[in-house]
């Protein structure tokens, strides 16, 4: 077994392990580890949350729109959109990854992401505050805005 870096994500609600799968996305791996080196996911909310789905941070505005003002091509691979899998968020363009990601919540309404989004880490412990997380009361359940978004404290390579 490959020996992954490793990301310690302290929210609100608990802290999350991630390892990042950098043998089949390398790109994001790195991009990931750069901005946690910066200090960029610090302080940051999930903003949007889909009971059953999704769990989604990593908006410098807090709404879905922002990034670090730069994109990662695509690197979609064999790996699996199941509980607890790191996967980038982006608009309708592949390429278009930069900060936001999202924790899937269960593989039944996340395996139609398999090969359209890059997996690329998975929670190793913690995935009690990721089930927590996910059922976060919701201000505006169609947008999955959450009432008081949960907020990642800090984020450290472990």
């Amino acid at each position: 077994m490959p020996d992954y870096p490793r990301v310690k994500l302290e929210t609100s609600e608990g802290t999350l392990l991630l390892e990042l799968w950098n043998d089949v996305a390398p790109g994001h791996a790195d991009n990931f580890l750069k901005l946690v080196d910066d200090g960029f996911y610090d302080d940051l909310t999930f903003h949007r949350i889909i009971p059953g789905f999704v769990i989604q941070g990593g908006c410098p505005r807090g709404d879905g729109t922002g990034g670090p003002g730069w994109t990662v091509n695509a690197e979609f691979n064999d790996r699996k959109h199941e509980k607890g899998v790191l996967s980038m968020a982006r608009t309708a363009d592949p390429d278009s990854a930069g900060s936001q990601f999202f924790v899937c919540l269960g593989r039944e309404h996340c395996q139609h992401l398999d090969n359209q989004y890059t997996a690329f880490g998975k929670v190793v412990e913690g995935l009690d505050i990721v089930d927590k997380l996910g059922q976060t009361p919701l201000a505006d359940a169609q947008a999955g805005r959450p009432q008081n978004p949960p907020r990642i404290i800090k984020a450290t390579r472990a």
